[in-house]
């Protein structure tokens, strides 16, 4: 395994750690969406975020634990997010904050995070710099409106700077996706807005790493298929698993189990 592939491994397996940690805080979290994208948010935070001229939107906010663990894990916050998450007066929230390094927008109504990161990649062009826009969406989350008129408006003003990465790990608050409203035919909905469409496993580090590499002149669509509560075998794949507080015990047998 190359050098680079390998660190972002270890730094998949320590993020996944400290997810399983604030799972085990007084509030819990929603740890079967934030084990899914955490691949796919340490990959384009460690590609991508020291540079401020690029924005990452985690527009699922509701795995901000995912998010929170990935900049303490790359050192881009100094606080360990377990410590105080979902605590009174405590920065680390339940949905993205804003007043942490890194992190532009307080998401959590979905579908917004497309819009939010639409307006910074047009901001950039305008502007004539080569900053870039990367959102981070589920895919139950593609069943907000929103996202669409995003798409509709990034084709209109052909806002080529921009990066849409889709966690298609099948699950959704209420259940799986594909009994709630399925997303039929997603590849071919995104290629007729012009955008350059790829889809690969969302937690194969270097397909994740050679995707957002390939950005061409277009926007670029990125469907990653992931497995929501992956790296705990009781978990995966579980709609059930979507939100979890769990005991200290449990968190030392999960944390022991991961490799």
């Amino acid at each position: 395994m190359p050098l680079t592939q390998s660190k972002l491994h270890e730094h998949t397996i320590q993020a996944r750690k400290l997810i399983i940690d604030i799972a085990a805080t007084e509030v819990g979290c929603h740890i079967g969406g934030s084990l899914s994208v955490i691949d796919l948010l340490l990959t384009s935070y460690f590609l991508y975020g020291k540079d401020d001229r690029n924005q990452i939107i985690l527009s699922k906010g509701h795995a901000a634990a995912a998010l929170y663990s990935t900049l303490y894990v790359l050192d881009l916050i100094e606080d360990n997010p377990a410590d105080s998450y979902g605590a009174k007066d405590s920065l680390f929230t339940g949905h993205p904050n804003y007043l942490l390094p890194h992190i532009a927008f307080a998401t959590g109504s979905l579908g917004h995070g497309a819009a939010y990161g639409a307006g910074w990649a047009l901001s950039q062009q305008l502007k004539q710099e080569s900053g870039l826009s990367i959102v981070i969406s589920g895919d139950g989350e593609l069943q907000e409106g929103s996202c669409w008129e995003a798409m509709q408006v990034i084709a209109s003003k052909q806002i080529t700077n921009f990066i849409y990465i889709i966690d298609v790990n099948g699950g959704q608050n209420d259940g799986l996706v594909q009994d709630i409203s399925p997303l039929i035919h997603l590849e071919d909905r995104f290629s007729a807005f012009g955008f350059d469409v790829q889809e690969i496993d969302g937690h194969d580090i270097e397909q994740i790493t050679q995707a957002l590499e390939s950005k061409g002149d277009r926007p670029l669509v990125i469907l990653a298929n992931t497995i929501k509560g992956k790296g705990i075998q009781a978990m995966e794949g579980n709609p059930s698993a979507h939100y979890a507080k769990i005991s200290k015990a449990q968190a030392y047998k999960w944390k022991e189990a991961l490799r």
